[in-house]
């Protein structure tokens, strides 16, 4: 299978699942046997991938791309067992991290249903135009990448937490900073401009915030 075929919905299933870490291996760019040139579709994806298992607060190590042909056995063999020891490293997904593994799913789940929109924002916001690694590299390790990542898809993804917290009942601010892991500055700017939007509602007799 193309490595281009590998969605940013299986590698955030297969955390959500119990997986420790995530392996890609694919041809080397340059030698891809479709037009789609699909190994550069999957260093985007990877790196979008690391950017959101940042976000989740797990390491983004646990994603790995390595580039190897068919007639390279025993490079494949050295990247797998090197990645195997990095995951043994970072130890089990979130425990190794010290994050409750409630909250992990909680957050994964909502990275997990942003996945349509984050493709879409790729698409039409973080395509590189110049298709080389280094390229590649270059601009999603760059200052305007963590600049439109965080724009479009970081403020977004808290938002949607916030959000689903408030569902159903209440919640002061204090309780949505712990379920939400945000610190109190970054919760009352996404909630302050989410009452502008008439999406929460804010009791201040009682210091709680509902969704609308």
């Amino acid at each position: 299978m193309c490595t281009g075929r590998i969605d940013l919905e299986f590698i955030l299933r297969a955390f959500s699942r119990g997986a420790d870490g995530v392996f890609i291996g694919g041809c080397w760019p340059g030698e891809c046997h479709y037009i789609t040139e699909g190994n550069y579709l999957a260093l985007s994806t990877v790196h979008l991938a690391r950017k959101m298992l940042g976000l989740v607060g797990a390491a983004p190590e646990r994603v790995r791309l390595e580039y190897v042909s068919a007639s390279e056995g025993a490079r494949f063999a050295e990247v797998v067992n090197d990645f195997a020891a990095e995951v043994a490293r970072l130890g089990a997904f979130g425990r190794g991290e010290g994050i409750d593994r409630d909250k992990l799913l909680f957050k994964l789940d909502h990275a997990r249903r942003m996945v349509p929109y984050i493709k879409l924002v790729e698409r039409e916001k973080l395509r590189v135009p110049v298709k080389s690694i280094e390229a590649y590299n270059r601009f999603f390790n760059s200052e305007e990448f963590d600049r439109l990542f965080k724009s479009f898809i970081g403020d977004k993804f808290e938002v949607s937490q916030v959000l689903s917290a408030l569902r159903g009942q209440p919640r002061s601010p204090e309780d949505l900073s712990e379920m939400c892991g945000m610190n109190p500055s970054e919760l009352a700017r996404h909630l302050h401009l989410s009452a502008l939007y008439g999406l929460v509602k804010f009791d201040t007799d009682r210091n709680l915030v509902s969704a609308v």
